[in-house]
């Protein structure tokens, strides 16, 4: 039950950036805290937890002084805010929550390889596989944050309602490193498959990373109208956005958590 509370309070009002979906992100941030310790234990979770923020916090300061590799952009929420670097301490501990239900999706996309690290083919395939589950996130999300709700800007604009390629491509290459470094680190620690997981904790990591997603249909439900206009002075339909936003959400984040979750319940129908 509390679990439903914070996915539907998340996914009724986290399009808006208000302090109550700030409030909703931090909740988000503890509960993959949560679900990390329950999956790997408290060290790993933490690992995973302290390498996310310095790989996230390093690339996006990278990012926003040079340009490389998401491209020429800077944050407007968070000013309030303390910064490492130029960046929001909010960023990092996101990069986390986002990353881990990613990784988690993967795993069982890939049958648990993040348990079975010993082999090289899951070594080098589930961080891969995960950083592609992690950028369909932000293929859903850039848009309507960077364009309409201006959390950042991108200074030169972009193809993608004013988000460019690079971004998307920033956000594999930075994912890769995030969970290759992690999957090494379970290699070197030997973890190995566990029975008492069973198919409840990583159905919840499926509907965390599904919820975040599904957050981007209210907005379209409710009908938004107006102009968003981009750095370069590009303008678009504020409901042409939100209606594309949808159309991606469902070929992407709703179509892999579709595939986990069958993957996941396979077992059973056998």
């Amino acid at each position: 039950m509390a679990i439903a509370g914070i996915l539907t309070a998340a996914i009724g009002v986290s399009w808006n950036p208000t302090p109550l979906a700030q409030a909703l992100a931090a909740i988000f941030i503890a509960c993959a805290l949560v679900h990390a310790t329950f999956a790997y234990g408290a060290r790993r979770a933490l690992i995973l937890f302290v390498a996310c923020n310095a790989i996230a916090f390093a690339m996006e300061n990278l990012g926003s002084a040079t340009g490389f590799p998401f491209g020429v952009y800077h944050f407007e929420v968070g000013a309030d805010l303390p910064h490492v670097g130029l960046i929001p301490i909010i960023v990092g501990p996101l990069w986390f929550g986002a990353g881990y239900f990613s990784w988690v999706v993967a795993s069982v996309l890939l049958d648990g390889a993040d348990r079975q690290l010993d082999r090289h083919f899951n070594l080098i395939v589930l961080p891969v596989v995960a950083a592609f589950v992690m950028t369909q996130w932000d293929l859903v999300m850039d848009a309507p944050n960077a364009t309409i709700a201006k959390v950042w800007i991108w200074h030169d604009g972009g193809g993608v309602f004013g988000v460019p390629l690079s971004n998307y491509l920033g956000w594999l290459l930075t994912s890769w490193l995030i969970f290759q470094a992690f999957a090494l680190y379970l290699r070197r620690n030997g973890l190995r498959p566990d029975a008492r997981i069973g198919l409840r904790l990583p159905a919840t990591g499926i509907l965390f990373y599904l919820g975040a997603g599904l957050t981007h249909l209210v907005p379209w439900i409710l009908g938004q109208t107006g102009e968003a206009v981009d750095a370069r002075g590009y303008g678009w339909q504020v409901h042409d956005i939100r209606e594309a936003t949808v159309a991606i959400l469902l070929l992407t984040m709703v179509f892999t958590a579709l595939l986990a979750t069958l993957r996941l319940l396979r077992p059973i129908s056998n």
